[in-house]
């Protein structure tokens, strides 16, 4: 079953904003984040919603193969890759995006081209909490200095690829953020991370 939750979403010029609903995200606080810029984005899995769209958000919050399989039963797992506007994965949404993940042993989208590996038990695991972006590279963090801090809550990380535009630190040094084309992921949720990932959010909505 298809499910929108309103003809709006409007950015400037009549522009929407789509926030994939798969039943894998802690989608209602990305909503009200946006609603704090303004913008009243759509809850969809609505293939012709989501081409439609200008700007796409990808979530996911919980476990990556059940995440996948949710995402095959509606065949978003083919859509996805294949979109032309902005879109962003957030957490489990941008591990998804990756070539695979040891959660689960999952293979992921393979838009980004890197995998996606466990900490080790020599760390507290999940890491929890606010940590540091660094390296950033990307107009996604246009406004947003070294070192600030954003709040992560994960068990799994991205390795460096020629695709991270942004790292941090926790046991190694890991790709905490990743562009390819018109795609961007983000590790750590800006949605619960003050005035820096309010910024990040605008941000991705003038790209």
């Amino acid at each position: 079953m298809n499910e929108s939750s309103s003809p709006s979403g409007k950015l400037d010029g009549a522009k929407t904003v789509v926030i994939i609903n798969y039943g894998a995200g802690n989608i209602k606080s990305i909503q009200f984040a946006f609603k704090r810029l303004g913008v009243d984005a759509i809850l969809s899995n609505n293939p012709d919603e989501i081409v439609a769209a200008d700007k796409i958000i990808f979530p996911g919050v919980g476990e990556a193969s059940s995440a996948m399989k949710m995402l095959q039963e509606s065949g978003l797992d083919t859509l996805i890759p294949t979109l032309k506007q902005p879109v962003l994965g957030i957490c489990l949404g941008m591990q998804l995006l990756c070539k695979s993940t040891e959660e689960g042993n999952t293979k992921g989208l393979g838009v980004f081209q890197t995998d996606v590996k466990r900490f080790s038990n020599h760390v507290k695991v999940p890491q929890m909490g606010w940590n540091v972006i660094k390296n950033l590279k990307s107009d996604l963090f246009k406004g947003i200095k070294e070192n600030e801090y954003m709040y992560l809550v994960h068990s799994y990380y991205a390795e460096h690829c020629k695709e991270t535009i942004a790292t941090t630190d926790y046991e190694i040094n890991y790709a905490s953020a990743l562009q390819h084309n018109n795609f961007y992921g983000v590790q750590f949720h800006p949605e619960k991370s003050s005035l820096a990932g309010e910024q990040i959010l605008k941000n991705f909505l003038e790209l």
